[in-house]
C-alpha cells in the first residue's frame, strides 16, 4: 500500500512539472515578443512606463502597449511585429473602450461581447470588438480610435 501511495506520489509530481514545463514554454514567446516591443517603443518614443501589453493579429501583427509618457500622460503604442513605424497616441485623443461598445451597441443593439481591444488596420489605431449573435455567429466590428465616428470593417456571421 506504501509503494502505491509513493509511486501515485511521483507520478503526480511529474505530471505537475511537465505541466509547469509546458505552460512556461508556451508563453515564452510571447513573452520575448512583449520585451522586444516595449524595448523598441521605449527607443523609438517618450514611452517610459507600461501597464498592459496586448497583440492584434489582423492584416499584421501589431503589439499594443498601454503606458505612460515623459509628461505622465496615459498613452497607447502601436508597435508593428516587422519593422515599420511606431504610433504613440494620449489615450485621451481617441475615444474610450466603453465609447466604442456603446458605438457597437447603438448600431446593431444589445450583442453578447467576448473581447474589446486595441489594433491597428492600414495604420490606423482602431478599436475592435468581438462579439456573438443569435445561433453563436462570431462578428468583428472595427471602430477608428481617434474619431470613433468612422466604421472600418465589419465582419459577421462566421
Amino acid at each position: 500500500m506504501k509503494k502505491l501511495i509513493v509511486i501515485c506520489s511521483v507520478v503526480f509530481v511529474i505530471i505537475i512539472a511537465l505541466s509547469i514545463n509546458i505552460y512556461l514554454n508556451s508563453v515564452e514567446p510571447v513573452k520575448a515578443a512583449e520585451d522586444d516591443a516595449v524595448k523598441r517603443a521605449k527607443a523609438e518614443t517618450k514611452l517610459v512606463s507600461v501597464n498592459d501589453f496586448e497583440i492584434y493579429h489582423g492584416n499584421e501583427t501589431i503589439y499594443v502597449i498601454d503606458g505612460l509618457d515623459e509628461a505622465g500622460d496615459e498613452v497607447f503604442v502601436w508597435v508593428p511585429e516587422n519593422d515599420g513605424e511606431i504610433q504613440l497616441l494620449k489615450q485621451s485623443e481617441g475615444i474610450t473602450e466603453q465609447e466604442a461598445q456603446n458605438i457597437l451597441t447603438s448600431e446593431k443593439g444589445q450583442v453578447d461581447i467576448i473581447s474589446r481591444k486595441l489594433g491597428m488596420e492600414k495604420n490606423i489605431p482602431l478599436w475592435e470588438i468581438a462579439y456573438k449573435t443569435e445561433g453563436d455567429l462570431l462578428n468583428y466590428y472595427l471602430i477608428d480610435f481617434e474619431t470613433g465616428n468612422k466604421k472600418l470593417k465589419v465582419i459577421e456571421n462566421l
